[in-house]
């Protein structure tokens, strides 16, 4: 007798190159790590290079017959497609290929169903994923009913897969609910943060780029952190001192990703949105990686996305320690950029001074002499503000501080 759960998932990736692309390469290697994470093993690729995608089948007819020997062959228990298949395309490929029938798709949202831990996470991450197999019953019944494990069942499971749209409709219906219960909670948290005029950061990046790393060497956290993709899913805020005595709020965010699927951004907005009310971006990269140039580009393209535009960015390129000649990497879209080594804690002096520049280029500069009876304004400015020159004088205190615009005396 063997147990499902010790089997080892072993599956073969394949993808169509539409434009005859050295990035197809890239693109499976970074598929081959999602499938890692989840949990299984690639034993093969395919890749064949199409002017179009077929629709009935995604692959041509020669290739897909090709694809199920090659599953017979290296003995592999399912396949992975690099993009994001339709339902008749799922259907078809499981009755040629006689396996189960995944995609790129699948496979974060079974990672994210793994990761999450808060209710939010958990709500979100279930709903994400029902919205996303509502639409592909027909497709993956067979194929989720055969096998009792592995990826592609973790969250909603198999028995609400069998069950008729209209109450998966009701279940989304109700999950909707309770995630707009959530999202409310996380507004009125979000405003208790405004309201005390802390500046808010958000650290964002590539997903695997250190930024749990970065915000646990800043603040003791306790993030998980490891060498994998999406290895934290939920947000964690935590309040930092700077260098200068100025106090601001860190927050965390969940990695991004190349086709990053729209059922999770959507289902994540309320999470993601956390950069679009942040004062300061931190661009975490990961400079070590070879295409830190595209996650870059990818970031970008997701915040604006977000519509998390026109905010002050601080790129910090990370993973110093990894790399022998720094590459020739530039980010135009940055305000400042800054070299670091998070799980080194180098660099974390320039980048102390360089959110510190940045609040204080989007405040005030004052010299102001303050009576001694309004002495307890010096309080406020030291919390939320930066004090250049504090001179105690016969007609009250003098000082230089930048303070926040809505700031009186």
């Amino acid at each position: 007798m063997y147990d499902n759960d010790e089997l080892i998932e072993k599956v073969i990736l394949f993808c169509v190159d539409l434009d005859n692309g050295e990035d197809v390469e890239v693109n499976l290697d970074e598929l081959e790590e999602l499938v890692k994470t989840a949990g299984a093993v690639v034993v093969g690729r395919m890749v064949q290079k199409k002017e179009n995608i077929e629709k009935g089948t995604y692959l041509g007819s020669g290739k897909t017959e090709e694809l199920r020997d090659m599953v017979i062959e290296l003995g592999a228990t399912g396949v992975v497609c690099d993009d994001e298949l339709s339902p008749i395309q799922l259907k078809n490929l499981e009755e040629i290929v006689n396996t189960k029938i995944m995609d790129r798709t699948m496979v974060i949202l079974d990672i994210f169903a793994s990761r999450a831990n808060t209710r939010e996470g958990k709500i979100q991450v279930e709903l994400a994923q029902l919205k996303y197999r509502s639409s592909r019953l027909i497709g993956m019944r067979s194929s989720l009913s055969r096998l009792g494990g592995g990826i592609g069942t973790r969250g909603p499971g198999e028995k609400k897969l069998e069950i008729d749209r209209r109450i998966i409709r009701d279940r989304i219906a109700q999950l909707q609910r309770e995630l707009d219960d959530v999202k409310q909670h996380r507004e009125v948290m979000r405003k208790q943060r405004m309201v005390g005029n802390l500046p808010i950061v958000s650290i964002v990046g590539y997903t695997n780029a250190g930024k749990s790393t970065l915000l646990n060497k800043l603040t003791d956290a306790g993030v998980l952190e490891e060498d994998k993709l999406f290895a934290t899913l939920d947000p964690t805020s935590r309040n930092y001192k700077l260098n200068n005595g100025q106090e601001i709020i860190l927050t965390d965010t969940v990695g991004f990703i190349r086709k990053l699927p729209h059922h999770l951004i959507n289902a994540f907005r309320s999470t993601l949105e956390e950069a679009k009310y942040a004062d300061i971006i931190i661009h975490v990269v990961d400079i070590s990686n070879p295409q830190a140039d595209n996650h870059i580009l990818t970031v970008y393209e997701t915040l604006e996305g977000l519509g998390v535009v026109n905010k002050p960015v601080i790129t910090a390129f990370n993973k110093i320690d990894k790399v022998e000649e720094f590459p020739i990497i530039k980010d135009f879209k940055a305000d400042i950029v800054i070299n670091i080594a998070a799980k080194k804690e180098i660099g974390f002096n320039e980048l102390s001074d360089a959110i510190a520049t940045t609040i204080n280029n989007c405040r005030n500069y004052i010299e102001k002499t303050i009576s001694y009876a309004d002495a307890g304004l010096l309080n406020r400015i030291r919390k939320y503000g930066t004090i250049l020159e504090e001179d105690y004088r016969e007609d009250g205190i003098f000082v230089r501080a930048y303070v926040e615009k809505d700031f009186n005396i």
